[in-house]
């Protein structure tokens, strides 16, 4: 069973909600965030960023970044930029995107449901991040930003759903990529009742966008614990932000690859090297892989389609036949050495969203070598995954659109 609660969300009033709003922490550099803010006192970034309003010399991970984001919380609060609201809600979040449309519901999940595996994971986490978002969520008291999770279908919740969203909305704006948010609020205890007991019966919730957060949502959660000779099981640090969208509304995009040198292999061998695992097609347009086992390559300005010899793909193997797998075990590791893609400084990864416009201008630039366009990993592929309890290789998926940070924030104490 998956246990959900509602929350008094921290959120902004709806006339700032447009500017409050902010991109995940994880999607931009420290001057990608910098950019951003500029101009906005009231970006979210202040707090899921707070090393922007500091010296840029300073560590990103100093513990001065991590008191400015309490402070800048404090702040935004005392001016009205935050209200909490005075009664426990769920909350309706949609997202358009040109033709794609997902609505999902923000709550707050279980820690021991994450602990024991009622929700499940589908990528490692890496210690460096993970203890970043560990000192950022102690320090600020709260989840700043939702956990992105998967459900299966019920079709009881989402007529619960689309009964809330035929209502007057508290948030309906449209960000500068073009983006649509609009959020309802569900304070009637009846429909957070029932919604509550439909999740029960959804066996399990699968991570799709978030794996560090929920890491260290846990990881805070057994602090506290520990730290709290009264604890209950009913503080609020027994439960992080997540919003949970059904599998049937997701868009998944590739996460592509581009690697900084052949490892010193010259074009030809390596061209050779490649032809033994996949068949090498010329193309004069960029290639975008419109089946499984497919691959666009760039090399030394031109485009190159890879398909996957039999040979080397085993459809029973159900980490094995992923194409992040094929491209990495096949390729990357054995070609380009690239043994750990988790650390390898010599791979950079790249969003879909980015297109194949940016695979170019990266490798035309001279500081990566060779480019990968990958077809994107399916919804089915990662919940069978998830449920054999395996691991994807890293930088496998790339969730479209991302969910905004600053609508919702769930406080701790």
């Amino acid at each position: 069973m998956s246990i959900i609660k509602p929350f008094r969300a921290l959120r902004p009033p709806k006339e700032l909600a447009a500017q409050v709003a902010a991109l995940p922490y994880d999607v931009m550099n420290v001057e990608e965030a910098r950019t951003m803010a500029v101009g906005n006192c009231d970006s979210f970034l202040h707090i899921s960023r707070p090393e922007i309003d500091l010296p840029s010399e300073i560590d990103p991970h100093a513990d001065q970044v991590y008191v400015r984001g309490q402070q800048n919380l404090a702040e935004f609060i005392k001016r009205g930029v935050l209200r909490q609201d005075a009664q426990d809600c769920f909350y309706v979040y949609r997202q358009r995107m040109g033709e794609i449309s997902q609505t999902g519901l923000v709550v707050c999940a279980s820690v021991d449901d994450y602990q024991s595996g009622v929700i499940k994971k589908h990528e490692h986490t890496r210690p460096d991040k993970e203890e970043d978002r560990v000192k950022h969520i102690d320090c600020l008291d709260a989840n700043d930003e939702p956990v992105f999770y998967i459900s299966g279908s019920c079709a009881d919740v989402e007529s619960i759903i689309e009964g809330v969203t035929n209502g007057t909305p508290e948030y309906d704006f449209v960000t500068n990529d073009g983006v649509g948010h609009t959020a309802w609020i569900i304070a009637d205890q009846t429909l957070i009742e029932r919604l509550t007991q439909l999740f029960a019966s959804i066996p399990r919730l699968y991570v799709a966008d978030g794996h560090h957060r929920s890491a260290a949502a846990s990881r805070v959660r057994d602090l506290r614990r520990d730290n709290n000779p009264a604890h209950s099981g009913s503080e609020q640090y027994n439960s992080f932000l997540t919003v949970i969208f059904p599998e049937n509304q997701l868009n998944i995009m590739p996460y592509n690859r581009v690697v900084k040198d052949l490892n010193g292999r010259s074009v030809t061998d390596f061209m050779s090297q490649v032809g033994t695992s996949f068949t090498i097609t010329p193309s004069p347009v960029p290639v975008v892989p419109v089946g499984r086992h497919e691959f666009g390559m760039y090399l030394q300005d031109s485009w190159y389609l890879l398909e996957s010899r039999t040979s080397i793909i085993n459809e029973q193997d159900t980490v094995g036949r992923l194409d992040v797998s094929i491209l990495q075990n096949h390729l990357l590791a054995p070609l380009l050495g690239i043994d750990n893609p988790r650390t390898d400084q010599r791979i950079h990864f790249v969003g879909g969203i980015r297109g194949n416009d940016e695979l170019v201008k990266l490798v035309d630039s001279g500081e990566f070598a060779v480019a990968f366009a990958l077809h994107p990993t399916s919804i089915r592929e990662l919940i069978e995954l998830a449920d054999q309890d395996q691991i994807m290789p890293p930088k496998s998926t790339w969730f479209e659109p991302k969910l905004r940070s600053g609508l919702f924030v769930h406080l701790l104490s």
